[in-house]
């Protein structure tokens, strides 16, 4: 087993602990963090989905358990639930994944934030929603977060790449 990985696993001991004597949004946005890096680091479909369940169960929980917390932290749980549903999509490639991802994401769009945008276009070019893939990658281009190179090779956008919009997309953030 990688040391990275016992790492984890170990963290995800301690913050288990730290849970069972006071939760906070953190703490949970922290627990869920945790396993969404063991499924990255898993080959065991099996495993993956074990810890996407747990994540998104710790994610949940958290966006309705507490009535009062900063706004940046709902974001970022929100944005947390929304990876961890995208990565359930790239895992069984089922667009009711992508589909709870813009559930979740498209009433916190109004908040300009550029990674709820990243999101959205991730999810509508999952379901083939074309017209809403750029609507979205117009609008996380406009964005501090924007990130080129992230465009250049994320798989999701790979279709995309052809097209003259999308291109024009990218050469307008090269200068």
């Amino acid at each position: 087993m990688l040391e990275n990985t016992q790492q984890i696993i170990a963290r995800i001991g301690e913050t288990d602990q730290l849970y069972l004597n006071n939760n906070t949004p953190e703490l949970s946005l922290e627990r869920s963090d945790l396993r969404l890096q063991l499924v990255v680091h898993s080959n065991l479909r099996q495993e993956q989905v074990h810890f996407l369940q747990e994540a998104i169960v710790i994610l949940e929980q958290a966006r309705i358990e507490y009535e009062e917390m900063p706004l940046d932290l709902y974001l970022q749980l929100s944005l947390h639930l929304a990876k961890a549903y995208m990565l359930y999509f790239e895992l069984n490639r089922e667009n009711r994944f992508a589909i709870i991802t813009q559930q979740i994401l498209k009433p916190l769009a109004h908040y300009e934030e550029g990674n709820i945008y990243f999101f959205l276009a991730y999810a509508s070019a999952a379901k083939k929603e074309l017209s809403l893939t750029r609507h979205w990658l117009n609008k996380y281009s406009r964005t501090a977060e924007f990130d080129l190179q992230l465009l250049h090779v994320h798989p999701a956008f790979d279709e995309l790449r052809q097209e003259d919009w999308f291109k024009q997309l990218l050469k307008s953030k090269l200068h």
